[in-house]
């Protein structure tokens, strides 16, 4: 999908209502993420990615050819400038937002396996024939951990 612009105002115009957009999901996700109410963010996901490949498209585009946009007012330039800046910094606090629920998960997963190891590890004691006490392992269920979370 691309934008389909009249002339280099129209394009613009277009430019900023999507990073306005942009801005705005990517804002509420990084708020979910805060809140640690990441199942939240899910709702936001599917138009994020959809706005992003236009935005990424259309970005690609403008800088392959700035003809597209130089010609707009200043004031429309400028206001497209100020939600571009306005979009990084929000891209930089959902990196962050994300990146501390990440360093969160990856904790309760770890603390998780390493209570699972140490419960495997302590004997199960079991009386056997003749009542003989029986030293070994409990069975237990298994678990995969992945560095990449």
């Amino acid at each position: 999908m691309a934008i389909a612009a009249v002339d280099a105002d129209d394009r613009v115009t277009q430019l900023i209502l999507l990073t306005e957009r942009l801005t705005d999901l990517i804002a509420k996700e990084a708020q979910a993420f805060e809140n640690r109410r990441p199942h939240e963010a899910a709702q936001y996901v599917e138009e994020t990615a959809k706005l992003a490949n236009v935005y990424r498209h259309e970005s690609m585009r403008v800088r392959a050819n700035v003809a597209l946009i130089e010609t707009a007012r200043l004031e429309l330039r400028q206001r497209l400038k100020r939600a571009t800046e306005a979009f990084d910094a929000v891209l930089a606090r959902q990196a962050r937002a994300v990146d501390a629920a990440r360093t969160v998960t990856e904790g309760l997963v770890r603390a998780v396996a390493e209570e699972i190891a140490n419960q495997r590890a302590a004997p199960a004691t079991t009386y056997g024939a003749g009542g003989m006490v029986n030293d070994r392992p409990a069975m237990g269920a298994a678990i995969t951990l992945n560095r990449r979370a």
